[in-house]
């Protein structure tokens, strides 16, 4: 065996490989950016910072990664790329340095009611193939495993043309782990059909209650013009017959009014269009209709573990498959770790590796059969980072959206570590961030303002973590924040009572919320915060919730459009030229014909990036000019929605333009910060903290007499917080309750310091769950199960179960 000789020679002291160490931005432009020029280090981890809207997502994500990701998908052929979204090239004049980039975003997961933790991170794909090596007895191949995998069985016969040719009969059997009663989905649904129509009613005079289904809709159209229905006989009158293919006749087509349709009974369509997804991932008033509708209940035959029944015959050590989805990851990567068999010693370390992720990321308090989409957005973007941590890839730039969102202070330093963990493979790092003890791990950190909207899109500063300390920008000024407590408190005017909350990982709990007060939830992620608010106190008369959940719209919508601003200004607009209020809508009869009312016009270039163009009919007005001639107060309907909020509320506030309802509307923006916007810009360009308060400002015209708000500091810079809470004592001022799920340490010390008096139950052994008994709602998403009978220890710091801590006058609850 002949060994290579080498000979060491003296190298230069840079290769000119090694000189492209930076990523070169130069004349960025994208959304509110000013020609912003930066270079940003590889190889290191660089933060972002600035007040929400100051253009860092347009830098990072919007600038960075989009061209990162445009390029990489040109380097398919131009058939692949037919497949692929089309990307157009961000407005900037010099890109260098890129590397493929990795974005790790805040978007929930897939909203699939069959999508699990499990099935998003490959983790259920290993259990699969473990349980079919190793399990007892032997079922068959990982198929056998699967909720998403039905038995199949056929038997016919083929002819095979040689010679004679021959006729052979054939078997075809494929094991599926589908429960067959309930199809892999766990519960198992009973409708009430009051709830979905009035059966006084006939079609034609709405008797459908469902939502979308009205009359001059297309389904109301669809079952009305079928002729399988009386449309004008009342529902209670109908035959057995017509009363079976209203509510349950298998798709059929038809023809309507000349048009090709598909007909089907409401049942098999409400299953398809509503119960296909997550419950909680619907629309709120979609939600609203199911949660009264529909009454979810576990499946009799598998237990809701959506498997087979032979499926869970197969054990390894006395557990089953269900049984190892049901526990906490934490005991599951306990179990794994006690597995001993050198025949699946990869597969076993592989899985191994998985699960000790998620518990160094701080999720090892979820199991793996959690529904994706009842994940909060900060888990769903940790539980993204999975898959990252034991990549091989090196020299990537990985890309994350406020990765401490929905982490408690104890939590952060563990994010942090993964994030150094990545620089270190030699990845470069970018991270948008308002959290001081995320920032505080920079080694360079480029600061935008000085505002937000059109008094932002600059860099303001540029360099250590020490340096921004020491500057004078509003960022750097804010770092070093110290809230005071304060000097006294509001008294209860009364208690809103919890009894025997249970929901996901609760133990019993009992709590008395004040009410009249600003009340704050907290504790560590998993903890049973949300189960504690959401499962008992959302849903009652007179509770107001804001939710974590992103609002969504479209180019057309804007800020006017989503808070219901532009109906009373419509209507403002008619009344004083005598005219119809549709004329003063871009997505109505006043919209520009050219461009249908979007200001501008898409050229489609097929796998190409399509072109924007301004619309030259218009002139990005959006409107036609006959409606440009109406006016209120001297200004067009296009002159008003290019004002600002604030310059709006000034406008409609006095004089001939005065509008209470609009003036109304207008000054909620303003209270949650967003006086800066202005009233036509697309939603598709708000950051995500103008997101979450242009939705506070909204749910806010609400009526109810409580008030509970879920992390509303998500997206939001420390100076922008000191205003949330202004907001927040004007409502409790004002004899509203307010309560506050929050990990924000600024928002803590602004209620009084805690006097904490736990009640536990004696009889109740701490990190022993059990399942929610109403299981009226997602029975699958069962508290994660412990393995005390198959488990000799667990840590208690991987355990993040709900204690009970009673609720005094210091107005705190503290789960956890």
């Amino acid at each position: 065996m002949s060994m290579a000789t080498r000979t060491d020679t003296q190298s230069p002291a840079l290769h000119v490989g090694d000189s492209h160490d930076l990523i070169r931005v130069h004349g960025a432009r994208v959304n509110n950016l000013k020609d912003v020029s930066v270079e940003i280090p590889k190889r290191r981890l660089t933060v972002f910072t600035g007040v929400s809207g100051s253009g860092k997502s347009s830098l990072v994500f919007g600038t960075i990664a989009a061209e990162s990701q445009r390029m990489i998908n040109e380097t398919y052929s131009a058939f692949v790329q037919g497949f692929m979204p089309t990307l157009a090239r961000p407005e900037v004049d010099v890109l260098e340095g890129l590397t493929t980039a990795i974005i790790v975003d805040q978007e929930r997961m897939g909203a699939d009611a069959r999508s699990t933790v499990g099935t998003a991170t490959d983790a259920n794909a290993m259990l699969r193939i473990l349980f079919s090596r190793l399990g007892q007895p032997h079922i068959g191949s990982p198929n056998a495993f699967s909720f998403n995998v039905p038995s199949v069985r056929a038997s016919g016969a083929i002819t095979i043309e040689r010679g004679g040719g021959k006729t052979v009969r054939q078997t075809f059997t494929r094991v599926g782990g589908m429960c067959p009663r309930c199809e892999g989905r766990g519960s198992v649904t009973d409708f009430d059909l009051s709830q979905l129509y009035d059966d006084s009613k006939s079609l034609n005079e709405g008797a459908l209650t469902i939502p979308g289904y009205s009359v001059d809709g297309w389904y109301g159209r669809i079952f009305g013009g079928s002729g399988f229905l009386d449309p004008d006989k009342p529902i209670r009158k109908y035959t057995k017959t017509e009363l079976q293919d209203l509510l349950h006749k298998e798709p059929t087509r038809i023809k309507v009014d000349n048009i090709n349709l598909t007909y089907e009974g409401l049942i098999p369509r409400i299953q398809k269009s509503f119960l296909s997804k997550d419950v909680d991932a619907l629309q709120p008033h979609v939600r609203a209709f199911v949660e009264r509708a529909v009454t979810f209940t576990a499946c009799p035959d598998c237990g809701g573990t959506r498997l087979s029944e032979a499926a869970r015959s197969s054990k390894i050590k006395r557990i089953n498959i269900a049984d190892a989805c049901a526990i906490q990851i934490s005991d599951l990567a306990e179990w794994v770790r006690g597995l001993n068999e050198p025949s699946v010693g990869p597969l076993v370390a592989s899985l191994q590796q998985t699960l000790d992720s998620f518990v160094e990321i701080g999720l090892g308090y979820l199991s793996l059969d959690r529904s994706s989409g009842t994940l909060s957005g900060g888990e769903a973007q940790r539980t993204k980072m999975i898959r990252h941590l034991g990549s091989s890839l090196t020299d990537v730039t990985y890309v994350f959206d406020e990765p401490t969102i929905g982490l408690h202070p104890h939590d952060i330093q563990r994010m942090n570590d993964l994030l150094l963990q990545l620089r270190d493979k030699g990845n470069t790092v970018l991270v948008v961030e308002h959290k001081p003890e995320a920032i505080a791990i920079a080694e360079h950190v480029v600061d935008l303002g000085p505002g937000a909207g059109t008094e932002g899109g600059e860099v303001v500063f540029e360099g250590t973590v020490e340096g921004l300390r020491a500057s004078d920008t509003l960022t750097g000024r804010h770092l070093d924040d110290r809230a005071s407590l304060k000097p006294s408190v509001r008294r209860r005017s009364g208690v809103l009572e919890v009894r025997g909350a249970s929901v996901h990982n609760l133990q019993d709990v009992d709590v008395d919320i004040p009410l009249g007060v600003l009340v704050v939830v907290t504790g560590v992620a998993g903890s049973g915060k949300s189960s504690l608010i959401h499962g008992s106190v959302s849903g009652r008369d007179g509770v107001v919730s804001v939710d974590q959940a992103a609002i969504k719209g479209s180019r057309r919508s804007n800020p006017a459009t989503y808070t219901g601003l532009l109906d009373p200004i419509r209507k403002a607009f008619a009344k004083a030229n005598g005219v119809k209020p549709a004329l003063f809508s871009a997505n109505s009869e006043g919209a520009c014909p050219a461009c249908n009312g979007a200001g501008v016009i898409y050229t489609d270039l097929a796998m190409m990036a399509g072109v924007t163009s301004i619309c030259e009919d218009c002139e990005g007005k959006r409107f036609q000019a006959s409606v440009l001639d109406y006016h209120l107060g001297g200004r067009d309907i296009s002159e008003v929605l290019a004002m600002s909020v604030t310059g709006a509320g000034e406008f409609f506030g006095a004089g001939e333009a005065r509008t209470p309802a609009a003036h109304a509307i207008l000054g909620r923006l303003a209270d949650v910060g967003l006086g800066y916007l202005s009233l036509g810009q697309p939603l598709t360009t708000l950051s995500g903290g103008e997101r979450q308060r242009l939705k506070l400002a909204t749910r806010m015209a609400e009526k109810g007499g409580v008030y509970l708000l879920d992390e509303p500091t998500t997206g939001l810079h420390l100076a922008d917080v000191e205003q949330l809470l202004g907001l927040l004592d004007r409502l409790v001022d004002s004899g509203k309750s307010v309560i506050v799920i929050e990990h924000h340490a600024r928002r803590l010390d602004h209620r009084p310091r805690p006097r904490r008096r736990p009640r536990r139950r004696p009889d109740r052994l701490r990190g022993h769950t059990r399942r929610d008994r109403s299981r009226t709602l997602h029975p699958h998403r069962r508290a994660p199960r412990r393995l005390h009978r198959h488990l000799t220890h667990a840590h208690p710091r991987h355990r993040a179960t709900s204690s009970l801590t009673r609720l005094d006058s210091s107005h705190s609850a503290l789960p956890g």
